[in-house]
């Protein structure tokens, strides 16, 4: 089938479309998608430029485009969702929100929480800034939930996929062998503990945001576009596109920004669709897919695109 929009722009893996998610993904077919993986705004108190809903009325807005996510995801496929807590205004204590929309998507519209994950960014500043750096009463805030559900309680999902290179303690512990034994824990630790290949990664995942000096930082700004302000680090979409999908997947973002996951796509070799309401931000992703940025991490150096591709219909469903 044709989509019946016109993209913004489009690479060979994927098209990137300004306008409003839940009108283009009603014309998008029933489970089509394979992974959908996003940041949407924040329920934070101050409204910020890229858009963001109160506390008060941010479940029921989440709550329509999650129909749809349900809807377009295959029956083993994901949805990941990168979001942010909140403070109660003018109170040292924390909004329930992002706890209350795990509620709603699981028994409302019937996703299951396959597991939850926690986004600790190092280079977080101290924030509040009320109750951390000036009342000093709470430590800062730099952890995000990322709740992952499926609408099945068996999506695909291979932890072989993201291994981690062992300690150094774990390394030593391989050269010289394990005999077998009970742990204090009650764990009984046998004979065919061996070198897997890398370490299975906790529910925490680490990653700092301060690429300031990116490439897309300098694009942006030698073009004179402003970049966008909340984007999140390429490892983590790219940890869940190898956990969560294979090359050629289908790989939806409706709160695209900048664009990182579509640039995670390219580097992973999946397709991506990216639907973004501001056309500054959209604009200025463009950048992301210059071939000198492509080239600076990707691990397949085949098929990179020399430039953007003008707007096209090509299919992502063929």
């Amino acid at each position: 089938m044709k989509f019946p929009f016109t993209p913004l722009y489009s690479t060979k893996g994927g098209h990137a479309y300004l306008g409003d998610s839940l009108s283009i993904m009603r014309k998008l077919p029933p489970e089509s998608v394979n992974l959908i993986l996003t940041s949407p705004p924040y329920a934070l108190h101050f409204k910020k430029e890229y858009g963001n809903k109160s506390q008060a009325e941010y479940v029921p807005w989440f709550m329509e485009f999650a129909k749809e996510f349900h809807r377009l995801l295959k029956a083993d496929g994901s949805l990941v969702i990168d979001l942010g807590g909140s403070w109660q205004q003018g109170r040292p204590t924390r909004s329930l929100y992002h706890f209350e929309l795990l509620l709603s998507l699981c028994k409302e519209t019937h996703f299951h929480l396959a597991q939850e994950f926690y986004w600790y960014n190092p280079a977080k500043l101290p924030s509040p800034a009320e109750w951390v750096t000036v009342r000093k009463i709470r430590v800062k805030d730099s952890v995000n939930c990322i709740w992952w559900l499926s609408k099945t309680p068996h999506p695909k999902a291979n932890n072989q996929k993201v291994l981690t290179e062992y300690s150094p303690d774990m390394k030593r512990l391989l050269v010289r062998g394990y005999r077998p034994k009970q742990r204090p824990s009650g764990h009984n630790i046998t004979a065919k503990f061996r070198d897997n290949g890398g370490a299975i990664p906790p529910n925490l995942l680490s990653f700092g945001n301060n690429d300031s000096n990116g490439y897309y930082m300098e694009a942006c700004k030698r073009a004179g576009i402003k970049p966008h302000p909340a984007k999140f680090p390429i490892q983590i979409p790219q940890f869940f596109m190898r956990f969560l999908t294979d090359p050629s997947d289908l790989v939806l973002d409706p709160f695209a920004g900048s664009n990182t996951t579509g640039e995670a796509c390219e580097r992973e070799q999946r397709k991506w669709i990216a639907v973004e309401l501001n056309e500054g931000y959209l604009e200025g992703s463009r950048f992301r897919f210059d071939k000198r940025n492509l080239e600076s991490l990707l691990p397949f150096n085949d098929d990179i695109p020399e430039k953007v591709e003008e707007p096209s219909l090509v299919s992502l469903f063929d």
